[in-house]
């Protein structure tokens, strides 16, 4: 992403990337989110859905105060502060940008980067910090994030049902024109088959690497600092509203901690903003409650892929409606 950001930049016009290599980049990804989506994981989203819903709203709140906060302190309109401080969808929501009138598009996608860095860099610092009282097994899980791999012998054969299957799906539902549908099909179509009782296989790391690769040359190319007025006011804006962001996130664990009985590094995890595979991984290394952890962020990711869409396109609507009947003249 920052490469083709900075190539793109320095030799105008000469990239391009087809969309149908960034959608086979989401179709993975809909894969590796899918095999999340366990018995026990549904279990859990199901036993604890109104902490969840709480929770979830209270979190678009404190984005929606953000957003109205960085339009006061810069030239940003309210829509397109709002949809760069949604959490947890950075391609639903910048596809969402660009079918919505009157937004900023490069702004939108410099905030939702910077704000899915900074919660992919600092979440994992705070768990393995001694306030949390998991740094004396930093060592261990370095060792096993790098030594864990799945092989490509395991892939056989289910594979290729699996990746039939998420292949039509996508297809079929971005001919309907469901949302996010290469990230959404493949994602529902592997949770049902492994709710049948046929496994999914892991995916080795060069073919999540490379799934990353794909979408992330597509966000680069997104990404156009030329664009931007008042850089420097809008990076530290980004910077900043990220950080109240994860502090917010922090207050709510806390929360989620007394309500129920859940270590503080299982409540992060399942509040963290963004990264839900990154938080995954480091609720298993630290063995905190994983069925919790991928609950919560499964049900914050679709929440925002259904929920937020139709309700902003409402909002927006209304805004737009009170606009044209204030400036009408009587």
């Amino acid at each position: 992403m920052i490469a083709v950001l900075l190539g793109s930049n320095l030799f105008k016009n000469r990239y391009a990337w087809p969309t149908p290599i960034r959608n086979a980049g989401l179709i993975i990804v809909g894969y590796t989110i899918g095999l999340s989506m366990t018995a026990a994981a549904l279990h859990e989203m199901a036993v604890q859905l109104p902490s969840m819903l709480i929770m979830t709203l209270l979190l678009m709140l404190l984005c929606a105060l953000l957003a109205y906060l960085l339009t006061k302190m810069s030239n940003i309109n309210y829509k397109t502060a709002l949809l760069g401080s949604i959490p947890g969808g950075l391609t639903q929501m910048v596809i969402l940008a660009e079918e919505t009138e009157g937004i900023q598009l490069t702004i939108v996608t410099v905030l939702q980067v910077i704000r899915l860095m900074m919660i992919v860099v600092c979440v994992p610092l705070l768990v393995f910090s001694p306030l949390m009282g998991n740094h004396k097994i930093v060592e261990t899980v370095i060792n096993s994030v790098t030594t864990s791999t799945a092989s490509w012998g395991s892939l056989m054969p289910n594979i290729f049902l699996f990746a039939a299957v998420s292949i039509g799906c996508a297809l079929l539902g971005n001919k309907i024109n469901f949302p996010t549908a290469f990230l959404l099909g493949p994602a529902f179509s592997t949770a049902i088959l492994q709710l049948t009782g046929i496994h999914g296989p892991a995916l080795p790391t060069p073919i999540i690497n490379a799934a990353q690769i794909m979408i992330g040359i597509h966000v680069g190319l997104m990404l156009k600092p030329a664009q931007l007025t008042h850089k420097l006011q809008v990076i530290s804006l980004a910077i900043g509203s990220s950080v109240v962001l994860l502090f917010g996130s922090f207050g709510l664990s806390y929360v989620f901690m007394k309500l129920h009985a859940v270590s503080k590094s299982t409540a992060l995890l399942s509040l963290a903003p963004g990264g839900m595979d990154q938080m995954g991984i480091i609720a298993h290394e630290i063995n905190a409650n994983l069925s919790v952890v991928v609950g919560y962020q499964l049900f914050r990711t679709f929440f925002i892929f259904f929920a937020v869409p139709p309700l902003l396109r409402m909002i927006f609507k209304y805004s737009a409606a009170k606009r044209v009947i204030r400036n009408t003249p009587s």
